[in-house]
C-alpha cells in the first residue's frame, strides 16, 4: 500500500507541474478548440506509455549508462519544442472565434503533437525511470508494474483533458483571441524557452 501511495503522489505532482505538456495542450486548445486540446491530452497519455515500456524492459539502464543516447533523446525533444514554439511565435494567421468557420485541423496532427511532446520529454523520462527504480521494488509483480504505468497515463490524460476543457471555453477563447498576437508570442516564447532549457541541461 505504501508503494501505491508513493507512486500516486509522485505521479500527480509530476503531472500538474507546468512544463512542455501543459504548454502544448494550452496552445492546441486555444488555437483550435476543445477537440484539438483533448486529442493532445490523449497523445500525452499515450506518450507516457513509451517511457513506461522502455523502463520496464530495461532500456532505463541503457539510458542511465549511455549519456550519448540520453542526449539524443533530450536534444530531439528540445528541437521539437523549439520548432513548435517558433511556429506559434511567428504565426500571423488570424483565427475565427467561431470554430465552424475555421479550417479543419487534422486530428492525427493534434494527437501527434501531444504524443511527441511527451515521448521526447526528458522530464517524463526521468520521472518514470525514477519512480520505477526508486519506488517500485524488484519483487513487485509485472501486472502491478503495468498497472502503475496505466495509472500514470490515465492521470496525465485526466489532468490535461481538464486543461483542454478550460482553455477551449468559448468565453475564454473570445478574450484570448482578441489578443492573439501577444498570446501567440507568449506561448511560443515559453515553448522555445523550455526547448532551450532542455537543450542545455545536463543528462543527470
Amino acid at each position: 500500500m505504501n508503494e501505491l501511495i508513493a507512486v500516486a503522489l509522485i505521479t500527480i505532482l509530476a503531472t500538474i507541474s507546468p512544463g512542455p505538456d501543459f504548454a502544448m495542450v494550452t496552445r492546441n486548445s486555444y488555437l483550435h478548440g476543445r477537440n484539438a486540446g483533448l486529442l493532445a491530452a490523449l497523445g500525452i497519455g499515450l506518450g507516457v506509455q513509451v517511457h513506461v515500456f522502455y523502463t520496464m524492459f530495461g532500456v532505463a539502464l541503457l539510458i542511465a549508462h549511455a549519456p550519448l543516447l540520453f542526449n539524443v533523446i533530450r536534444i530531439a525533444g528540445a528541437a521539437y519544442l523549439i520548432y513548435i514554439g517558433w511556429k506559434t511565435f511567428a504565426n500571423r494567421a488570424k483565427l475565427s472565434i467561431d470554430l465552424s468557420d475555421a479550417p479543419p485541423v487534422p486530428p492525427l496532427r493534434m494527437l501527434a503533437s501531444g504524443f511527441l511532446t511527451n515521448a521526447l520529454n526528458p522530464k517524463t523520462t526521468m520521472f518514470v525511470v525514477s519512480t520505477y527504480t526508486q519506488v517500485v521494488h524488484p519483487g513487485t509483480s509485472l501486472p502491478t508494474q503495468f498497472g502503475y504505468g496505466l495509472f500514470m497515463s490515465l492521470t496525465h490524460l485526466a489532468w490535461f483533458a481538464l486543461v483542454a476543457l478550460f482553455f477551449s471555453q468559448q468565453a475564454l477563447r473570445a478574450r484570448v483571441l482578441r489578443h492573439q498576437g501577444a498570446v501567440d508570442r507568449s506561448i511560443g516564447s515559453i515553448l522555445m524557452a523550455l526547448g532551450a532549457v532542455l537543450a542545455v541541461s545536463g543528462s543527470h
